[in-house]
């Protein structure tokens, strides 16, 4: 069972997730351990004309619950 703590973080991380995908910060770095700190297991897609990124988005419903 997630205690209050894990759930404020994982909703925090989740929240970090979805303005990184909105400002089209996919490509970086902290965009990765972020992904990892979610158990991201879906689609990211990143659209780029002219070397600008157009559209960002990612497919929802990949996400595992930790067993415990």
């Amino acid at each position: 069972m997630l205690t209050n703590t894990q759930f404020d973080n994982g909703a925090a991380h989740f929240v970090e997730f979805r303005r990184k995908v909105r400002s089209a910060e996919l490509l970086s770095a902290s965009m990765e351990r972020l992904l990892c700190e979610i158990h991201f297991s879906g689609k990211l897609s990143v659209v780029v004309q002219n070397g600008r990124v157009l559209k960002s988005g990612y497919e929802e419903g990949y996400f595992r619950q930790p067993t415990i």
